[in-house]
């Protein structure tokens, strides 16, 4: 039997007064590549914010990584962040510290006491990524698609059962999408989760997947053609 991670029944979601998306049925196992379609202002980013606790789930029932949605308190957000690893479409780096005092950062704001603990988990997950070696740098002094695998990697940090990629690619070219995409499909092959938020058609295609799309305010599973 597949261990659920992700299960909505019935959600409708709000922002503010204003309904978003309503009736959402769906669940993610554990282990699986989900992509998340639509068009811009379809409900992607609302639906993610959801997932990670930005938005309260009013209607319906859901859980996440094994928190309930519905009741989930602010106090609990920082456990439930600590299981789940989100990656924006603009990194979130903090510009004024390396790569390393970023990681160092989220380890400390986590629990994290042992100084050798930390930085042996900064090269572990700097490793994952294939950015052991800029840790020194500052974001400036990378590229957007070394900036977005550091991005990765700080996901990474706590060894999250789920990661959310809210559009990971949307600011990259082409060549470097891929390269990001090879990153996050080579995690999922060592067994973590992930739900992919993208408008990117051609990574799609290129790899398929599982697909939620969002439309007319529902999400629903899209079922791929075979080539």
């Amino acid at each position: 039997m597949s261990e659920l991670i992700v299960e909505l029944n019935n959600v409708s979601i709000f922002q503010k007064e204003s309904l978003v998306l309503s009736d959402i049925n769906l669940a993610i196992n554990k282990g699986e590549f989900v992509y998340l379609i639509g068009k811009t202002g379809s409900g992607k980013s609302s639906f993610m914010k959801t997932l990670y606790g930005d938005l309260p789930l009013t209607q319906g029932s859901g859980s996440i990584v094994g928190f309930d949605l519905r009741t989930l308190k602010e106090k609990e957000i920082p456990f439930l962040r600590r299981k789940i690893g989100i990656v924006f479409q603009d990194f979130k780096l903090l510009p004024d510290r390396t790569i390393q005092d970023n990681l160092f950062f989220v380890l400390k704001a986590t629990g994290w006491k042992d100084k050798n603990e930390i930085s042996k988990r900064i090269d572990e997950v700097l490793e994952k990524v294939d950015m052991k070696t800029k840790g020194f740098k500052f974001p400036h002094q990378i590229s957007g698609g070394e900036q977005q695998r550091v991005a990765i990697a700080r996901a990474l940090l706590n060894d999250p059962e789920l990661i959310l990629a809210d559009e990971p690619t949307g600011n990259l070219d082409p060549q470097t999408s891929v390269e990001v995409m090879k990153v996050l499909r080579d995690i999922n092959a060592n067994g973590q989760s992930i739900l992919m938020a993208t408008h990117d058609y051609a990574l799609l295609l290129k790899y398929p997947s599982k697909t939620l799309k969002c439309d007319g305010s529902k999400v629903f599973e899209v079922v791929q053609k075979s080539a």
